[in-house]
């Protein structure tokens, strides 16, 4: 039966593409479904503001008039003008088990690059960092965060049939709360005395009001903080506004630390989160008509600990900011019976990330990659 790649042109065909995945994935008990409304609102230039530097463009596979498989190319002007490149990204991939699903989708990408002067093709990668990233290549046997996609172990064989190599690997942590007679006194002096020496103190937050006005510093210090890291891409002012929208309204007051110096700047912030990947399951990407209720009860009733994203002022850095920031979750979380906790992606080179989780016993059980092709 012959494939057949078509562009994405409306709205109707958008919602095609959004829910190609659902088929693929019925009845696997790993595969966390997005929510159909916020995938819509992501290829919506007039509601995601990554357009302003990026153009993008979604294709859907058919075969026998059917949908079994979807990709998006993602041309990122502020990531080539940062790094000097001609890269052409993909992400949002899926096919079913058929190689030359895969292959269809990968040239429509791969030619659309090629006519923007393109060079190299690299991914699964969104827009930002903060949109899913990496193709799982270890751990498929483990339920992923609602901040990652799932995918069968068949799209890596594609990956390597199709020319890519590693680009980079991003790993990920399972971990059991430290001690089960709580934090040793010496750990929480040494804790003490970071704070005494340097000055700095924790906000504590009684509502969301109150994080919603120190929002936007923290998406600033997340700049600073990923500047470095591979394929990272500046925020601008309406995508800082964006993200705060999207995701503070799912913010724990007590799970957001929030560290200051003395004249009250932010120097550093570690978000983590209840787990909403079961919940997310259930509403199967709808939230009505009971999707929301399911969202909001797993909000205040959970077992699981996702760490979203943390970082510390370059000038903060090695003084034991995160050290702070780490026992203070730790104490909240065992108040609240947390089981065990989950990280979310980390660059494999991104050791001193790593080393918050020496306290959590940690066992690093997903790995995700980026991978690279050379189309010039």
């Amino acid at each position: 039966m012959s494939i057949e790649v078509r562009t994405v042109e409306n709205k109707k065909d958008l919602k095609t593409f959004v829910k190609v995945p659902f088929p693929i994935f019925k009845g696997n008990e790993y595969w966390v479904p997005q929510l159909i409304v916020e995938e819509m609102d992501v290829f919506n230039p007039k509601k995601n503001p990554a357009y302003d530097e990026a153009e993008s463009k979604q294709f859907v596979a058919y075969k026998n008039g059917k949908p079994v498989g979807r990709i998006a190319g993602i041309l990122s002007h502020a990531a080539n003008k940062k790094f000097d490149s001609k890269n052409i990204r993909f992400g949002w991939f899926d096919t079913i088990d058929d190689y030359d699903v895969a292959k269809a989708l990968f040239d429509a990408v791969e030619n659309w690059g090629k006519e923007h002067g393109m060079e190299t093709l690299t991914g699964p990668q969104g827009f930002t960092d903060l949109d899913p990233e990496g193709m799982l290549v270890e751990g498929f046997d483990q339920l992923p965060t609602i901040a990652v996609y799932y995918n069968h172990p068949y799209y890596v064989d594609f990956m390597g049939k199709y020319g890519f190599e590693k680009e980079i690997d991003y790993v990920e942590f399972k971990a059991l709360p430290p001690y089960e007679e709580g934090i040793p006194p010496k750990l929480l002096r040494l804790g003490e005395r970071i704070k005494e020496r340097s000055s700095l103190s924790l906000l504590k937050f009684k509502n969301r009001k109150e994080i919603m006005k120190r929002a936007p510093e923290i998406f600033e210090l997340l700049d600073e903080a990923y500047e470095e890291i591979y394929g990272s891409v500046p925020l601008s002012r309406k995508q800082i506004e964006y993200y705060v929208k999207k995701y503070i309204p799912f913010v724990d007051k007590d799970l957001l630390q929030v560290a200051v110096d003395e004249n009250d700047n932010v120097v550093g912030f570690m978000l983590s989160l209840p787990s909403l990947s079961r919940a997310f399951q259930k509403a199967n990407g709808r939230l009505l008509p009971f999707g929301w209720f399911r969202l909001m009860r797993a909000l205040k009733e959970f077992e699981i600990l996702d760490f979203y994203l943390a970082g510390v002022k370059k000038k903060y850095r090695g003084v034991g900011v995160d050290l702070m920031m780490v026992l203070e979750v730790t104490k909240i979380a065992m108040d609240k019976g947390v089981k065990f906790s989950e990280s979310n992606p980390e660059l494999e080179t991104n050791k001193k990330i790593q080393a918050q989780w020496k306290y959590f016993n940690p066992t690093l059980h997903k790995r995700r990659r980026i991978f690279k092709k050379n189309i010039g």
